[in-house]
């Protein structure tokens, strides 16, 4: 993946709009979950970028590092060669001076082709860590709008359940208004009063009956009492 799709892709997506995006769709809820797998997937595909560019800058740093190293030695050998072949000269010996300054030449070249490497390197050190840091703040912009989106789309649901919960609720309260009076409940009510009339009559039925009998018996003695007193009567003759 080109490193400028990479940040297209990335602007792109850290600007999007939520709140509009929702307005504008005719499914919220298949819209922001579409954008959550988006997001994922680029995430996913900037981390690998990110990694690969993280990668290629240590190489850069390594190699930089070794053209550092490799002129300061350069730079030693030329200075050890010159001395050696400051101390033949000093010594009237000049085929080994002019040796040790030949190789002290060699040493300094060698110095300035690791130098310049090493110079060569550092604008596309510098470069790859921009970069880096760009691909960084844009990952980490990708993964706090997908936070953002998944609390959206989270909120969404438990919005639509509320939502469904209350209707049905409301829906259950409307069918007891269109039943009422004659609901259930009412008619149950009903049911029970007349269950507690029935035993209320019975209890009076039998209270009547059981006076009723009473009486009988008070009259049965009031008979047997005239009875006797005839017969008292009729004996006293």
């Amino acid at each position: 993946m080109a490193k400028q799709t990479i940040f297209s892709r990335i602007a792109q997506l850290t600007k999007a709009n939520i709140n509009s995006l929702i307005d504008a769709a005719e499914d919220p809820q298949k819209m922001l979950d579409q954008m959550v797998r988006d997001y994922t997937n680029n995430i996913a595909e900037a981390e690998q970028a990110v990694a690969q560019t993280i990668g290629n800058l240590r190489m850069l740093e390594e190699d930089h590092a070794e053209d550092t190293r490799e002129a300061s030695e350069w730079g030693s050998k030329a200075l050890a060669a010159s001395t050696k072949a400051d101390e033949f000269r000093a010594a009237g010996d000049t085929a080994n001076a002019d040796k040790f300054d030949n190789l002290a030449r060699i040493a300094l070249s060698r110095q300035m082709q690791a130098e310049n490497e090493a110079s060569a390197i550092e604008p596309q050190i510098q470069s790859q860590t921009e970069i880096v840091e760009k691909l960084k703040v844009g990952l980490t912009q990708m993964k706090e709008k997908l936070g953002e989106i998944s609390r959206k789309r989270d909120e969404l649901n438990a919005r639509q359940k509320s939502a469904a919960a209350q209707s049905q609720v409301h829906d259950a309260l409307k069918s007891f208004d269109v039943m009422d009076p004659t609901s259930e409940i009412s008619r149950f009510e009903d049911k029970v009063r007349r269950e507690e009339a029935k035993v209320r009559g019975q209890q009076e039925l039998a209270a009547s009956s059981l006076d009723a009998q009473f009486n009988d018996l008070e009259s049965l003695g009031r008979q047997a009492e005239l009875d006797a007193r005839l017969a008292a009567l009729k004996n006293g003759k």
